[in-house]
Order: structure tokens, then sequence, then C-alpha cells
């Protein structure tokens, strides 16, 4: 199957096997990079990198994804194009494309990312949305096949906001086999047309998606147990009302005792040490953050030979 030329905007557009293709090219590279072995899979071509949001692991594992692979990666601001300035996204896009070979974007709207992706006839890459955060829940599922040996019969909890992070996990775990539960105070549940479009793309369809405001049945038997920042960048006024509303989903050693007892702990970081997560569970032995974070770098090292290959 080629991907050449294919969008990353959400993983409701993936196939399962597009899926596990890119976490079996992601293993791969992974362990032949360990290996001193150089993968020019890119050589010559250039990736574009628009961000209006700040970055420290999207920026960083894609700089270091192109030149692993060969190419190259321009930092894009968007303060310094004309797209800040009100040229239209359409513009901005076809030129883009007579220059570059890909484009990632990360960004506030969604729809953005869709007005570039249509406009452009090279493939664009969602580097994070309000909505959506695809790259993220690669590297999610990566870690966790590396962790527990597969994905058959596992359950991810997820504890916190129902956010971006939260529907690309949904959308990737339905898509290899993974149940997932999802505690989430009432209100701040995930949206009702992801969990749908989720079950109807599962790839056992017997596994479960479950959303529930109560943390302890949300984790109960879980293999991984996944949390996330309660307010994300742009809802910075709600954080304390949000940290009243949440407090009782803090990841705790207390709470993590819910879960099965070799589970593994994720964060896709930054992390708010006492808040969402306290630092002895993120600094303890179950935890699988930074081998989360450093999948960022693999997971799209795959995704940009794939589509740009």
């Amino acid at each position: 199957m080629s991907l050449k030329g294919k969008d990353l905007l959400t993983l409701k557009d993936w196939s399962s096997s597009e899926i596990y293709e890119v976490l079996d090219l992601a293993g791969k590279l992974k362990k032949e990079n360990k290996e001193g072995k150089f993968h020019p899979l890119l050589k010559g071509k250039t990736l574009g990198m628009i961000f209006q949001k700040a970055s420290t692991r999207t920026r960083i594992s894609f700089e270091v994804a192109m030149w692993q692979l060969g190419g190259d990666a321009l930092f894009l601001n968007p303060q310094d194009l004309q797209m800040g300035r009100g040229e239209p996204i359409k513009d901005t896009a076809r030129v883009l494309a007579r220059y570059l070979e890909g484009i990632m974007i990360r960004t506030f709207s969604h729809s953005e990312v869709e007005e570039l992706a249509h406009y452009a006839d090279i493939p664009v890459i969602n580097g994070l949305t309000d909505t959506y955060h695809p790259c993220q829940a690669l590297a999610d599922v990566l870690t966790i096949r590396e962790h527990k040996g597969g994905f058959e019969g596992l359950k991810v909890a997820y504890l916190g906001d129902g956010n971006n992070v939260a529907h690309s996990l949904i959308l990737a775990c339905a898509k290899v086999g993974i149940n997932v539960s999802l505690a989430c105070p009432p209100g701040y549940e995930p949206q009702e047309e992801v969990v749908e479009q989720a079950l109807l793309s599962r790839l056992v369809p017997t596994s479960e998606i479950t959303v529930t405001s109560c943390p302890q049945d949300a984790l109960k038997d879980a293999d991984a147990v996944y949390t996330d920042v309660w307010a994300s960048m742009g809802q910075e006024e709600e954080h304390k009302e949000r940290l009243q509303k949440f407090m009782h989903y803090q990841l705790n050693m207390d709470l993590l005792k819910q879960a099965k007892p070799d589970a593994i702990v994720l964060h896709c970081l930054p992390a708010h040490r006492e808040e969402e997560i306290t630092d002895e569970v993120i600094e303890g032995a179950q935890s699988a953050v930074m081998d989360q974070a450093e999948n960022r770098l693999h997971a799209q090292k795959a995704v940009l030979a794939l589509v740009m290959g």
C-alpha cells in the first residue's frame, strides 16, 4: 500500500492497516537508529512547519526526524508569513506547495488545517489543533505496543479533559483494537461524534469505548493510565475554575492502585505536576512518559517517510 501524498489531519481518515504500517515502520526505524543506521529516505526534500501554538516536542521531533531522514525542515512563524498579515490560507497553501514537499501545521482551529490541505497538493500533517492531535496518538499506541507486546485485550484508561489528545487517543485505540475508558468531569466529556466515529471504525467489533465521571471505575483493570493537563493552550483563563472541577481526577498513587499492578503511566507533556499528575507517579517505576515523548520522533519519522517519500 502507498501512503505517498496522503494528509494526516485526523486518524478518522486513516485505516487500521495504515496505522499499523506507520507503527511497524516506526519500530523498524527506531531499532535501526539505535544501531547507528542512517535512513536518507527524504534526501533533498523539505518540510515546512507552521507554528501558531508554542511547542517543545513537536518542533524538535519534526526537525530531528527530517534531519535523520536526510531532508530539511523550515520553521515558519505565522508572524513572519503573509498569512499572519491577512493573506488567505488558500494562497499560502498553493505557494508553499510550489516550494516544499510537505507541510506540518500546529494551530488552533481544525478548519484552518482542513483548508490548508484542500488547497495544497502536497501532504499536510496536523501537528495539533484544538480538536485533534493525531501524531501524539500514534506515539501513544507505539509506546503501549512496546511495553505490552501487542494490543489484544488491553484497556487504556484516560483521566481528565475530553480534549484533542483524548479524541485522537480514542480513534487510535479503536483502530488497533484497544478498549478505552475515559473519566471526565460532567461537561468535559469528549465530543459525541468522535466517540461514535471511533465505534464505527473499531478493528475489533467487541472492543469498548466507555465514558464515565468516576475515575475509579475507569481505572479498574487498566493496562495503561493516561492523563493530560486540565487547561490546554488557549484555556488559561479557565485554569482556576478547572482546578476545582478536576481535583478528584488527579492521577496519584492511591488512584493508580485501581489499575493493574503492571499498568504503565502515560502523559503527553508538558505536565503540571501536582495538578493532573503527582510527581511521585510521573517519576515512578510505572511511568512510560519519557518513552512516549521519544516515540513522537519515531512515529513522526514513519509518517514523514510514508507520505513524503
